[in-house]
């Protein structure tokens, strides 16, 4: 499937980046072995006075050579000074490779004066998981004008059972709780399938039974009206930011963050909150 090969491109993001191979340098060109490489023959010394006529050629030839040097030297213009590097600014972005600028992009939820960061994320992909604890701790320092969303992708299938299940646990306040856990579950602990198979709306119950909700409230409410709208509005929020794989980040709605491993996203996503403070002051 598209997604699937979507997810395992960005699965191999890191592996991508340790593989790239520095430029070396062009080997020296080897020492000739033909006639080129033999030492010339030394020619033969000039006569005594051949050489006296030469030293007073060479002795007159000097004094105007040397004050055309000075005057060149007088005429030269001053250097122009070299302005300082500064080691901690970053390197201007690139778009098509750095971010994708989204045409006619949105935000997901109202700004009220916060830059809007979403990650697009699914508790089955592989890619996520490894993503998460990288992202867990680049969010927990974001500035308080930062506003952190997580959206999870509805790919089909056992993708929207746990979309579902999310905006259950976040409707009944179990996100912080389960989050890392329902990730630890399904790709370590293994008590869970996720793309292994597809657990059932019973299965997902029970996990999110062990962290306080009661499995039958949190089944019914899994199907309810108000969870498929939400899904829905995920749905369509990621067709729009023109997500081709997860995890993605998408930056005010405008900017949706490429990169060459997961860490790269990061320090792109902060260029790119930057630009939107500045622009919003």
């Amino acid at each position: 499937m598209n997604h699937r090969l979507a997810l395992l491109s960005l699965l191999l993001l890191p592996l991508m980046a340790c593989s790239r191979q520095e430029p070396t340098a062009e080997p020296a060109a080897p020492a000739s072995d033909g006639p080129a490489a033999e030492a010339a023959p030394a020619a033969e010394a000039p006569a005594a006075d051949e050489a006296v006529a030469e030293t007073d050629t060479a002795d007159s030839a000097e004094a105007p050579a040397a004050t055309d040097d000075v005057e060149a030297e007088a005429d030269a213009p001053a250097p122009v000074p070299v302005p300082a590097v500064d080691p901690n600014a970053g390197a201007a972005l690139v778009e098509g490779s750095d971010y994708i600028e989204i045409r006619n992009g949105q935000p997901f939820a109202p700004r009220d004066g916060k830059v809007e960061v979403v990650e697009i994320f699914g508790y089955v992909c592989p890619s996520c998981a490894q993503f998460q604890p990288l992202v867990r701790a680049w969010k927990a320092k974001l500035p308080a004008d930062v506003r952190f969303t997580y959206v999870p992708a509805m790919f089909g299938g056992t993708w929207d059972d746990y979309a579902r299940a999310f905006y259950t646990a976040e409707a009944m306040g179990l996100v912080d709780k389960t989050h890392d856990a329902m990730y630890q579950a399904i790709h370590i602990d293994r008590t869970l399938k996720g793309e292994r198979g597809r657990d059932s709306v019973q299965d997902i119950a029970a996990f999110y039974g062990k962290h306080g909700a009661d499995p039958k409230q949190f089944a019914s409410t899994m199907s309810s009206f108000a969870i498929n709208a939400k899904t829905n509005r995920a749905k369509q929020f990621a067709m729009r930011s023109q997500i081709s794989g997860t995890p993605s980040l998408v930056i005010d709605g405008k900017y949706l963050v490429k990169g060459t491993s997961y860490q790269n996203m990061l320090e792109i996503a902060d260029q790119l909150i930057a630009r939107e403070r500045a622009a919003g002051q």
